[in-house]
């Protein structure tokens, strides 16, 4: 095999870093060498993302500087391949739009890269390259993902892992595409989880973040996420862990009790509220409304001492008025967030929202982004100063 060096760009969240990293270890134990330069590679594959219309386009702006395969040095990758969300999210429609790109693999399919890519070559080296331009493959019908994929022992960071415990949700938001390209909620059996962790453990990592779209849905048998974070504790080697991210309506007082008893747990909670406005929520199908969400910061200030709360908003939903929108910004205010990540509103497909008119103005969604940010940055850096 002449094709062996290989270049992951990963766009977007946590989980991407993850499947990237379980990506790397599939290959790696197929004979590829994972390098850093794309320049310098044989192979360039970009994991993507599409929660938001931005990072679809920064990977449609980096997959545009590879014309008919050729880099921007002038070097030419054999194979370039997009794996993940975008992947999922247009299949076949991807070579319409970059017909440079010679594979697409979903998130569910990521296991079969390694026998895809070997076609790829074993068809290039019979063929002209227009014919490979022409040779196209798109696996995006897998359902659960093998266990044996998260035990391959490929970590990026030598003292951090990240370690999935579900795949998918279920809750669908109005405005997110998620479950439409990683699927409905899929649980990990806890004892492949801690089973992942103690070998993580053993090449020397001491912390981990526990991932999932939605980490406090975790249910397996009769071992819920409380349950779960109490056996991660007792990892022997195991310094500190931590977990994102949580969804508020299927947060209890039961877990923070659990947090605030859990001497390895990083007294952290990254609670998306997206809006504070009733009426916004719901159109979001957000599960909460305002007011329960005030109870449950204040449950969570109330038990789990000197903790921090991060959260994310999002401003310009369709419909947002005015008046919506200084509910959030007043909430903001009201709870004073460590942190907050701030995102103007872009339809997604598939999703119920797409269905509404986007109907607040482009300038007005980047002036309430600027409102809220500006309002956060003192709220924080106010919190910084305290703490000095």
């Amino acid at each position: 095999m002449t094709n062996k060096s290989i270049y992951i760009r990963t766009f977007g969240c946590q989980m991407n870093v993850r499947d990237s990293e379980v990506i790397c270890g599939l290959l790696v134990k197929e004979g590829y060498k994972i390098i850093d330069e794309p320049n310098k590679a044989d192979i360039i594959l970009f994991n993507t993302c599409s929660v938001r219309q931005h990072a679809e386009d920064k990977v449609w702006s980096e997959l545009g500087k590879f014309k008919k395969g050729q880099s921007p040095s002038g070097t030419v990758p054999s194979i370039i391949g997009m794996v993940g969300c975008m992947a999922q999210n247009y299949k076949e429609k991807i070579f319409e739009r970059a017909p440079n790109v010679n594979f697409a693999v979903g998130p569910s399919d990521i296991q079969r890269i390694p026998e895809i890519i070997k076609r790829v070559i074993s068809h290039k080296s019979q063929v002209t390259s227009q014919d490979l331009l022409e040779f196209k493959i798109w696996e995006t019908d897998g359902g659960i993902r093998p266990e044996e994929i998260y035990h391959t022992g490929f970590y990026e960071d030598k003292k951090h892992a990240y370690i999935v415990v579900s795949e998918g949700c279920s809750n669908f938001c109005s405005y997110c595409v998620v479950p439409y390209v990683r699927g409905e909620l899929r649980n990990r059996n806890y004892k492949e989880i801690l089973k992942e962790i103690e070998e993580a453990v053993d090449k020397g990592i001491t912390k981990i973040t526990l991932l999932g779209q939605n980490v406090n849905a975790y249910q397996y048998n009769d071992i819920n996420f409380a349950k779960l974070i109490e056996f991660v504790n007792l990892v022997k080697g195991l310094e500190e862990f931590s977990f994102i991210t949580s969804h508020p309506k299927d947060t209890s007082i039961d877990l923070f009790k659990t947090m605030a008893n859990l001497e390895k747990l990083k007294k952290y909670l990254h609670l998306p509220v997206q809006s504070g406005s009733d009426r916004i929520l719901e159109l979001m199908n957000r599960g909460y409304t305002r007011k329960f969400y005030f109870d449950l910061v204040d449950n969570y200030r109330k038990i789990v001492k000197s903790a921090t709360l991060t959260t994310d908003i999002i401003v310009g939903f369709p419909t947002e008025t005015e008046t919506d929108f200084l509910q959030t910004h007043n909430l903001v205010k009201d709870i004073e967030f460590d942190a907050a990540y701030i995102f103007k509103y872009s339809p997604r497909p598939h999703t119920e929202a797409e269905k509404l008119a986007d109907d607040v103005q482009r300038k007005e969604k980047e002036k309430r982004h600027k409102t809220i940010l500006d309002a956060q940055k003192d709220i924080s850096n106010e919190k910084k100063c305290l703490k000095k």
